[in-house]
C-alpha cells in the first residue's frame, strides 16, 4: 500500500468515525495533488440532504483531527459537500440503493470493445452489478471490474427546453 493509499484510508476512517457520530453518511473520500497544493475532498449524505451546517460540522471535526495527528505532510484544502446529482457509487449497497436510476459506468477493461456504457440500473445480483444497457441488453458486472460509476440525472424535457417566447426574442 503506498503513502497515498494509507492517508486516504486514515482519512476515510477519521471521517467516516465523525459522520456517523453526526448522523451522516460517508460517500467518499478523495485526495488531489501534493505538497502545499494538496485539496482533501469528503462527500457526505443524509435522507432529506445535507446542509451547509452538516458540512461545516464535519469539517471543523475532521481538519481538527487530521492537524492533531499530522497526518498532512504539508499545508491542505478541506473540502467538504454533498456528492452532488453525478453522486458516484463507491459501496455494494449503493448499487441496490439506487436501482431504477440512470447510470454511467467506467469498466477497467474493454468488454466487446467498449469501457463506458450508460443505462438503467437493475440493481445487485449474486454480488454482481446489473445494468440495462442503452439500446437493449443487460450488463453483468463485479464490483471490482468498475472503475468509476455516477449516477446520471435525468432532467424533464420541459426544463431543457426553451419557451416559444423565448425562442422568439433569440432570434
Amino acid at each position: 500500500m503506498s503513502r497515498l493509499d494509507r492517508v486516504i484510508f486514515r482519512i476515510r476512517e477519521i471521517a467516516e468515525r465523525v459522520a456517523v457520530s453526526e448522523g451522516i453518511e460517508l460517500v467518499d473520500v478523495e485526495v488531489h495533488g501534493r505538497g502545499p497544493g494538496t485539496v482533501v475532498r469528503i462527500f457526505l449524505d443524509k435522507p432529506g440532504g445535507i446542509t451547509h451546517g452538516d458540512c461545516q460540522t464535519v469539517s471543523r471535526q475532521v481538519g481538527t483531527i487530521l492537524d492533531i495527528e499530522d497526518l498532512m505532510d504539508a499545508r491542505y484544502t478541506l473540502e467538504v459537500s454533498s456528492p452532488g446529482l453525478e453522486r458516484r457509487l463507491v459501496k455494494p449497497e449503493d448499487y441496490q440503493r439506487f436501482a431504477g436510476h440512470k447510470l454511467k459506468l467506467l469498466l477497467r477493461s474493454d468488454r466487446n470493445g467498449q469501457r463506458r456504457f450508460e443505462g438503467r440500473l437493475l440493481g445487485l445480483d449474486e454480488g454482481n452489478v446489473r445494468v440495462e444497457i442503452e439500446g437493449g441488453g443487460v450488463l453483468l458486472v463485479a464490483p471490482g471490474e468498475i472503475e468509476k460509476a455516477n449516477l446520471a440525472p435525468e432532467y424533464a424535457k420541459e426544463l431543457t427546453r426553451k419557451p416559444p417566447a423565448e425562442k422568439a426574442r433569440l432570434r
